[in-house]
C-alpha cells in the first residue's frame, strides 16, 4: 500500500477513492446546483458572533494523549513515548511536536472533557458531525445519515452572496456530512483535486473548453427562448424539471460570478502565503479554505484522514504532527492578520479520542470516553483549558460535555437556534440539537 493511500484509509477499510465515488453520486443525484444552494435565515432573535467556520476534520479519530492532553505522571504503557512542553499558558502543557501550537495558545482554547459513547468511526462520526447520536446502531465502516450534518443546516439557513454554494468539503465529504432530510441542495459542494498541483482548478465551475463567452450567451439566449413555451408539466406539482431549471441557474451564477471565481484562484496568493501554509495538499486546503470564507462562504470542513493509529502511532505522528500543526498554526495566525479571525471559527477534532494503553503493536484504538477539541475564532476567548480528563487520561471527569453542547456552540455563534425545529418533506419536526445549551466559556 502507497503512503498516500494508508493515509486515507481508516480500520474499516474505507478509502478516499470510495469516498470520492459517494461524492460524484452525490453530484450526479442533485446535478451541480445540488450544492449550490443557498437562501437567506429568517431572523431568530440571536446575535452571530461569527460569520463562517473551518471545520478541520481529522477522520480516524486523533489521540488526546499525544496532541492536547499529555498525562506526563501517568506509567509509560498510557503516557506513551511523547514528551510534554510547555504552553504560553500557565501550567498548561501540550505534546512535544505542538511546538507552534503551545507558542500560540492564547489565541484558542481546547475542550478536553467532550465524551460520548460511540465508539466506532460510523457513529462516532455521525455523532460529532450532526450532534445528534445515531438513532440505530451502526457498523464502523457505515456511511450514515439520520440527521442534517452541521455544514448542511447552516447552508440551508444562511445561505452565501456572490453565487456561491454556502458549504464546501474539501476533498471529500465525511460520512456523515450530508443533508439528511435537508435535500440534496444542501449537500456539500466537494473539492476533490489537489490545490497543491500547479494545474489545479476546481472542476465545472468555469465555461467548457472550446466555449467562450459569447458562444454561453447565445446559447442561453436560445434556451430562454424554449422556456417561453408553455410545458404541460410545468402545470404538474412538483415537476423536477423546474428543479433543474434552478439548479441550471444556480450553476450559472456560480459559472460567472466574479468573487467565486476569484476564490476558487489559489494561484492569485503570494508564494510566501502558500509556503507557510504547507505545499501539500493539506496545507492548500486549508489556504482554500481561507480564500472561500474571505468570499462570504460560511462553513468550510477540510476532511484529513488517516489518524486512526491502531500501530505504529509513535513513528507515524513524529513525521505527521510538525507539518499538521504548523498549517493549522498558519490558518489562526493569518485569519488574525488579516482580520477574518474575529468572525471565522476554526474547529480542529475528529470523532473520538484514543484508548489510555498503547497496544501490542505499537498503537492506541478507539475511546469515546475522552477527546481534544480545538476551537478558536468567532468571538470565542483564547486561553482557555475547558474541562479535565482523570490524571491517566480514561475519561472526561471535570466539566463534562456532549457532542450537543458543541454543535450548538456553532449554531449559536453563527446566530442559529440550536432548539429550532426543521420539518422533513413529510412533516416530521426535528430539533437541530436536543440539548441545545452551548459551552458558555467559548460564548464570549
Amino acid at each position: 500500500m502507497s503512503r498516500n493511500n494508508s493515509r486515507s484509509r481508516n480500520c474499516e477499510g474505507a478509502t478516499r477513492r470510495d469516498c470520492l465515488q459517494l461524492g460524484l453520486s452525490t453530484l450526479l443525484a442533485g446535478g451541480l446546483g445540488g450544492a449550490l444552494r443557498a437562501r437567506a435565515a429568517e431572523s431568530n432573535g440571536l446575535t452571530a458572533s461569527a460569520d463562517s467556520c473551518i471545520l478541520v476534520w481529522l477522520d480516524g479519530g486523533p489521540t488526546h494523549y499525544e496532541t492536547f492532553d499529555p498525562k506526563p505522571e501517568a506509567p509509560v504503557e498510557i503516557r506513551g513515548e511523547f514528551s510534554p512542553i510547555r504552553t504560553k499558558l500557565p501550567g498548561v502543557q501540550f505534546s512535544e511536536h505542538l511546538k507552534q501550537l503551545a507558542s500560540l495558545a492564547d489565541r484558542f482554547s481546547v475542550i478536553r472533557s467532550i465524551r460520548h459513547n460511540q465508539g466506532n468511526h460510523g457513529a462516532g462520526n455521525h455523532y460529532m458531525m450532526t450532534g445528534a447520536p445515531p438513532r440505530i446502531p451502526v457498523g464502523c465502516g457505515a456511511f450514515v445519515s439520520f440527521h442534517p450534518s452541521l455544514g448542511s443546516t447552516v447552508a440551508h439557513e444562511l445561505g452565501a452572496p456572490n453565487g456561491i454554494p454556502p458549504y464546501f468539503s474539501m476533498p471529500r465529504m465525511s460520512r456523515s456530512g450530508g443533508p439528511n432530510f435537508l435535500g440534496q441542495k444542501y449537500a456539500p459542494f466537494v473539492v476533490s483535486d489537489d490545490p497543491n498541483s500547479s494545474s489545479f482548478r476546481v472542476r465545472d465551475v468555469a465555461l467548457p473548453a472550446g466555449m467562450d463567452e459569447g458562444h454561453y450567451r447565445d446559447r442561453r439566449e436560445l434556451r430562454a427562448l424554449v422556456d417561453r413555451m408553455v410545458r404541460i408539466n410545468d402545470k404538474i406539482a412538483g415537476d423536477p424539471i423546474v428543479t433543474v431549471d434552478e439548479f441550471q441557474e444556480q450553476a450559472r451564477q456560480l459559472i460567472t460570478s466574479a468573487p467565486a471565481q476569484a476564490a476558487f484562484d489559489i494561484h492569485r496568493e503570494e508564494e510566501k502565503v502558500r509556503d507557510r501554509y504547507g505545499r501539500n495538499g493539506f496545507g492548500q486546503r486549508t489556504l482554500l479554505a481561507r480564500r472561500l470564507v474571505e468570499a462570504g462562504v460560511p462553513f468550510v470542513t477540510v476532511y484529513e484522514g488517516g489518524w486512526d493509529h491502531h500501530s505504529d502511532i509513535f513513528p507515524t505522528l513524529r513525521g505527521r504532527l510538525p507539518g499538521f500543526e504548523s498549517t493549522i498554526a498558519a490558518l489562526l495566525q493569518d485569519l488574525d492578520e488579516r482580520g477574518l479571525l474575529e468572525r471565522t471559527m476554526v474547529v480542529v477534532l475528529g470523532e473520538f479520542g484514543r484508548t489510555p494503553k498503547v497496544n501490542s503493536r505499537g498503537g492506541r484504538d478507539h475511546w469515546s470516553n475522552a477527546m481534544s477539541v480545538l476551537f478558536a475564532g468567532g468571538g470565542t476567548p483564547g486561553g482557555q483549558i475547558i474541562g479535565a480528563t482523570d490524571r491517566q487520561g480514561y475519561s472526561a471527569v471535570e466539566r463534562v460535555l456532549s457532542p450537543e453542547n458543541f454543535a450548538s456552540t456553532i449554531y449559536r455563534k453563527l446566530g442559529i437556534d440550536p432548539d429550532k425545529i426543521l420539518y422533513s418533506p413529510q412533516g416530521r419536526p426535528t430539533h437541530l440539537v436536543s440539548d441545545p445549551a452551548p459551552i458558555h466559556e467559548l460564548m464570549g
